[in-house]
C-alpha cells in the first residue's frame, strides 16, 4: 500500500526572505520534520515529501482588498499595489523567475499530485520547489 504524506513549506524557509524571519524559520522547521518523518516512517512504507511554493496566483498574492470574513474573522489580505507593479513588471518577473511568469493554482495542484503518485513512489525526504525555476 503506498502512504504519501506531503507537507508545505515555502521557498522562503529554503532560502530566507527579508523581513521575514519568523516565517522562514517556521517553514524551514517543515523542511526539517519532513525529513524526520520520512526517516522514521519510511520503514512503514509511509513516504513524507514537502512542497515549496514560490509565486502562485491566490488571493494572498493578488492586489490588497478590504478585510474579508475567513471563518467569521475579518482579514485584509494580498498585497499593496506597488509591490504588484513591481513584481509584475515583465523585466523584474523575467529577472526572478526563468519561466518569467507566476504559478498557477493547477500547476500548484500538480506538484502536490505528482509527489503523492505512483510515480513519486521512490522518492521521500525530498523539497519539491514548485518555482517557475525561481531560486536556481
Amino acid at each position: 500500500r503506498d502512504r504519501s504524506i506531503v507537507n508545505v513549506s515555502s521557498t522562503s524557509g529554503l532560502h530566507g526572505n527579508v523581513g521575514q524571519a519568523n516565517y522562514a524559520a517556521a517553514k524551514a522547521g517543515v523542511v526539517g520534520l519532513t525529513k524526520t518523518v520520512a526517516k522514521e516512517w519510511g520503514p512503514m512504507g509511509v513516504r513524507c515529501n514537502t512542497i515549496a511554493f514560490g509565486w502562485i496566483d491566490t488571493r494572498l498574492t493578488r492586489p490588497t482588498t478590504q478585510e474579508e470574513a475567513v471563518d467569521g474573522y475579518a482579514h485584509r489580505l494580498g498585497l499593496p499595489q506597488a509591490a504588484l507593479d513591481l513584481l509584475h513588471n515583465p523585466t523584474v518577473l523575467a529577472a526572478a523567475v526563468p519561466l518569467a511568469r507566476v504559478g498557477t493554482v493547477d500547476e500548484a495542484a500538480g506538484g502536490v499530485l505528482l509527489l503523492v503518485s505512483p510515480h513519486a513512489s521512490y522518492i521521500t525526504g525530498h523539497t519539491l520547489e514548485v518555482t517557475g525555476g525561481a531560486g536556481i
